[in-house]
């Protein structure tokens, strides 16, 4: 598939199969994301793939109790692993560097068939707790993979005229 349509195409998916996921995909998917840029090439990251039906439901309980999440196949805790570097002089870069890991991953996936849904509602503390996840590491986003029982619609977006500006800020 053409980049732009993957874009174009992407949803956020809710309802997912039961059907597993190859290997091979999960392979290429993280390929995909371990090719992700990060500041410093630090690639201050690591994945927890979960399969396990009791941690899934617990993981769904604790993103505000969304339990479409714990439906798929696998749930994808993405996390934020020592430091990057810095955007601007002020901000460390880790969580921009994840958030176009997890971009990465969710495009691939879609690529091959598979739906996401990008969480961001969850409780740090119980994810860490479910997950064994060290308090030095930062849970940054959640989203569950798996094959979409349907096709979502398209959502409305702002006209590209409207997100950019020449030159200067303006309103």
């Amino acid at each position: 598939m053409d980049l732009m349509e993957i874009i174009k195409n992407r949803r956020s998916i809710r309802k997912y199969r039961s059907d597993e996921i190859s290997q091979q995909d999960l392979n290429e998917i993280f390929e995909a994301v371990q090719l992700a840029p990060s500041a410093n090439n630090l690639q201050p990251w690591k994945f927890i793939l979960i399969r396990n039906d009791k941690k899934k439901r617990l993981i769904a309980q604790a993103c505000a109790g969304q339990e479409f999440i714990g439906e798929a196949p696998v749930i994808v805790v993405a996390c934020a692993i020592g430091r990057g570097g810095y955007i601007g002089k002020y901000m460390e870069s880790w969580p921009v560097d994840l958030a176009i890991a997890v971009t990465h991953l969710i495009l691939s996936a879609w690529n091959k068939g598979l739906g996401t849904c990008w969480i961001g509602d969850f409780d740090e503390d119980k994810i860490r707790e479910i997950c064994s996840i060290p308090h030095v590491v930062r849970v940054v986003a959640i989203t569950p993979l798996g094959y979409p029982v349907k096709t979502v619609p398209p959502t409305s977006r702002r006209p590209v005229e409207r997100i950019i500006c020449q030159e200067s800020f303006s309103e």
